[in-house]
């Protein structure tokens, strides 16, 4: 069945452009990933945005589709033109679109060049075109192989492309807002902090060191809201999570949420299961206030959809956590069928101290109500 209607996917395909069929001798990538455009309307630099406390940006994840390097992918077409359609709506008014972040695995196969170029940065290219939007994303396990040591080869071909789709986006190699040759990065607008690092590699001693010296010297005077994003999540419940607990989330357990809670981290947006689901973690400070942090996974970009599996035994990692009486709530499951987990991205709403999130199903999830609405508030004031 497919999962975007005749029509509509017929409209994607005449906004794009259809490419024409690529034979096997056309698909050994002879050339480069061709580089994500810059914005036609570039986003206000940290400096000259440091008086902004009101805006929105859009998260979502996992666009890889079965055909990549063949023809564009319909499903995540839509999507982009649903938010372009959003970016639209919210343009003149209080909160613009700022930014779009993308949680990785934007491709099958990221070591395939043809598979970046055909399938994903002609779509992506109209959010900064079009949309005036930049668009950041992290590696995830089908960009950059799921090797979990940095230097592993089979890491390389798949860096080299998410570093040339990158280049005209991220912050340059070295700078202070990039970690030298991994695919690890800052920025900051307005009243808001992001951090993205690799989840493949989150038991590296390195990536971690440079996060833990990012949000040592994050300026909390200015910055009310600390953003992460990452591919796998810390909790999750369908095809990755529930019982099973992959390396890169026992890593991410037990060196960065720890990290994340005493730094103050706000909002943590991961992919990896195809399904939209939310996570709180709460827990108390040594004065006995009551801090908070929205795990929230959106992985519906496109890639074939997860269903629930079941719950993830965390009595190991509360235990850890009992002395800052740790507890976590399960907000939102997704369905046990697909048909109750459609594509859909979020929007993310910040106004001063408060944040809100606008959960779009596309398509025949139009109408897709997690929360028996599509919103819901993300970060309360510590002691509430």
């Amino acid at each position: 069945m497919r999962l975007v209607a005749p029509m509509a996917a017929v409209a994607a395909m005449v906004a794009f452009g259809t490419p024409a069929g690529v034979s096997r001798a056309q698909a050994q990538d002879t050339v480069p990933v061709r580089a994500i455009a810059v914005p036609s309307r570039p986003m206000a630099s940290e400096a000259a945005s440091a008086k902004v406390t009101r805006f929105s940006f859009i998260v979502y994840g996992d666009t890889r589709g079965p055909r990549d390097g063949i023809e564009l992918h319909d499903v995540h077409a839509h999507i982009v033109e649903s938010m372009l359609q959003t970016i639209r709506r919210l343009k003149g008014g209080p909160d613009p679109v700022r930014f779009v972040i993308q949680s990785g695995d934007a491709v099958v196969r990221g070591s395939s060049a043809q598979q970046w170029n055909v399938s994903f940065v002609p779509i992506v290219d109209r959010l900064a075109t079009e949309g005036g939007v930049p668009y950041f994303l992290a590696p995830g396990n089908h960009d950059v192989s799921s090797a979990d040591t940095v230097g592993a080869p089979s890491r390389a071909p798949g860096l080299r492309n998410f570093y040339d789709a990158l280049a005209k986006i991220i912050p340059p190699n070295g700078s202070p807002h990039r970690l030298r040759d991994y695919p690890v990065y800052s920025f900051a607008y307005g009243n808001t902090y992001v951090i993205a690092f690799d989840s493949n590699i989150a038991g590296d001693t390195v990536q971690y060191a440079w996060v833990k010296s990012q949000l040592e010297h994050v300026d909390r005077r200015r910055y009310a809201h600390i953003v992460v994003f990452c591919h796998h999540p810390a909790f999750s419940s369908a095809s990755h999570g529930g019982p099973t607990v992959e390396r890169s989330t026992l890593a991410i357990r037990e060196k960065y949420m720890p990290l994340f809670r005493a730094a103050g981290v706000d909002l943590m947006f991961v992919g990896h299961e195809h399904e939209f689901e939310h996570w709180v973690e709460t827990w108390k400070d040594a004065r006995g206030g009551t801090h908070r942090l929205d795990q929230v996974v959106t992985g519906g970009g496109g890639a074939p959809l997860y269903v629930y599996k079941g719950e993830p035994d965390l009595t190991s990692y509360l235990a850890a956590g009992a002395a800052q009486s740790l507890q976590v709530t399960h907000l939102v499951r997704p369905a046990a069928d697909t048909t109750g987990n459609p594509h859909h991205y979020v929007v993310v709403h910040v106004d001063g101290a408060k944040v809100w999130q606008e959960v779009i199903g596309v398509d025949w999830g139009a109408g897709f109500a997690p929360y028996r609405t599509n919103r819901v508030d993300l970060v309360r004031p510590p002691g509430r």
